[in-house]
């Protein structure tokens, strides 16, 4: 791994992967905290489990973000500068939702070309009602999935705990002490998303124990999720030093929780091959374009060592 003598430098690289490493085994431990080490009663219901790893999950963040900001080298305790070394801020914010979630969605032109001719199914199958009763009809149902996926917990940690939680963590925090610590950009991107997969090693655990399968069969599963976890880490690392925007990766972290893996191939139709082509040739061809720090920020000349863009245009 290379180490930059230039731009970093501010914290040593052994506080640095140390710190990292520190924080990706306290999100994970901590959520076995009220039962081994509270000795708290086990949760009578899903929904009590799920909200004990809420809280568990929000406390081992509030801790990364406190002891990240005694470990950079930040010089003002003022509420704005020291959010922005997290990538917390609301100038640019509307380009750093609308630009990543824009490519992202690339990755997935075969899914939604899967998910267009399920629904043209659906509606060709059947004798649409376009009467005032059948709109009032279709709007109450579809009412009732919204608020039926508001009110599913499992929705809640998919689409809102895990992706703040996790992006807070593992890029807000760890890249900016990677970076401070003198590692490269392509480095910290390579790097990054180690911690974030070995995050990911108690589902062999939970797995195995939980599904009562075989031990070869669960590290299959989560060997296969801990290769998603890298390639996504990889890539939300990217949008995160690209942009110094937390918008970005987070954004694209719940789009990506959502749609689940991209579809390549179906034997339905040859366009969802050819879709998930061209969307990938899309992707690649916009990264940089799309990505360009000049996009979601005032000036490029004046960032701090936990910033990169500066030196990345």
């Amino acid at each position: 791994m290379e180490v930059d003598g230039g731009g970093g430098g501010d914290v040593s690289v052994s506080v640095a992967v140390v710190a990292c490493i520190a924080m990706t085994v306290f999100y994970v431990a901590i959520l076995y905290s009220p039962t081994l080490i509270l000795r708290l009663p086990p949760p009578t219901s899903f929904n009590s489990y799920m909200t004990r790893r809420f809280v568990c999950a929000g406390i081992s963040t509030v801790v990364s973000l406190l002891v990240c900001a005694l470990i950079l080298p930040i010089n003002s305790w003022e509420t704005s500068y020291l959010l922005s070394a997290y990538g917390i801020r609301l100038h640019h914010t509307w380009e750093a939702l609308l630009l990543p979630l824009t490519l992202t969605s690339l990755m997935y032109t075969g899914s939604f070309i899967l998910k267009f001719l399920s629904l043209w199914t659906s509606l060709t199958g059947q004798q649409t009602d376009l009467s005032f009763h059948g709109i009032k009809t279709a709007l109450q149902d579809l009412i009732n999935r919204i608020q039926s996926l508001i009110c599913n917990i499992s929705s809640w940690r998919l689409y809102i705990v895990a992706p703040f939680t996790e992006e807070l963590v593992f890029r807000a925090c760890m890249i900016p002490l990677l970076l401070c610590g003198g590692f490269k950009p392509y480095t910290v991107i390579l790097l990054s998303p180690v911690f974030f997969s070995l995050a990911h090693l108690n589902h062999l655990l939970e797995y195995y124990m939980q599904q009562n399968s075989s031990l070869l069969k669960a590290c299959m599963v989560v060997g296969f999720q801990l290769g998603y976890t890298v390639i996504f880490g990889s890539y939300a690392s990217f949008l995160f030093i690209r942009t110094g925007h937390i918008a970005a990766p987070l954004i694209s972290h719940m789009f990506c929780n959502f749609m689940g893996l991209p579809a390549f191939f179906s034997r339905r139709t040859w366009m969802v091959s050819v879709g998930f082509v061209v969307g990938a040739v899309g992707f690649v061809y916009l990264l940089f374009p799309l990505t360009s720090p000049e996009l979601y920020n005032d000036r490029t000349d004046n960032c701090k060592c936990w910033h990169r863009y500066c030196g990345w245009s």
